[in-house]
Formats: C-alpha cells, sequence, structure tokens
C-alpha cells in the first residue's frame, strides 16, 4: 500500500511531520482541526513537502527519521537544497569517530 512522509507547516511556525496512506485526505482532517492535537491547536496548516512511498511502512520509517531532524536541516529538505542538507547531516560532535580521534582540548 503506498505512503507518503509530508511536512505541514503550522500557524505558529512550526513544522509537523507525519506519515499517511491518503495524503490529501489527511491534510483535510489537519486543516479541519481533526489530524492531530497539535496541529488543532495551530491552525491553518499548509502543507510545504512530501515524499510518495511504495509502502506505508517505508513513509513511517522516514517520518520517524526527519522528525529527529532540527528545524534547518528540515527547511534544507523543503528546499530541496541537497548540498545544504548534506552539510547539515555532518556530525558535530565527538561521538563520531574521526571526531574521538582527535586529540583533547586542554583548558
Amino acid at each position: 500500500m503506498r505512503g507518503y512522509m509530508y511536512i505541514l507547516e503550522c500557524s505558529n511556525g512550526k513544522y509537523y511531520t507525519g506519515s499517511t496512506i491518503d495524503l490529501e485526505k489527511r491534510v483535510m482532517e489537519h486543516s479541519n482541526g481533526e489530524g492531530s492535537n497539535f496541529t488543532s491547536k495551530h491552525l491553518p496548516v499548509k502543507l510545504v513537502y512530501y515524499e510518495e512511498y511504495q509502502r506505508i511502512d517505508e513513509a513511517f520509517y522516514r517520518e520517524k527519521q526527519v522528525q529527529g531532524w532540527s528545524r534547518k536541516k528540515k527547511e534544507a529538505l523543503i528546499r530541496n537544497e541537497t548540498q545544504t542538507l548534506h552539510n547539515l547531516a555532518v556530525c558535530r560532535n565527538e561521538t563520531r569517530f574521526d571526531c574521538a580521534q582527535r586529540p583533547k582540548r586542554s583548558d
């Protein structure tokens, strides 16, 4: 069954990420205040991005992935800025292998 991962922009400027098998119906539900508790409190909502998948479980997996992203990374996805998206995906902490190999600063 086909699935969609989507991003809505809410009236407060925040993004809501979801997945569904019927994109048009789900966006209408959100617009009518029936979609989710979060979007119903921040109407109106606007569909700003979506991806289509062959199966709903793939869309759900992608939803969970994107939900964990920063606002800047979501905005790069929405604008289809692949290089910016790639740069924002670079690890910037010491959990990354090459980061851990560098000598620690002694302040």
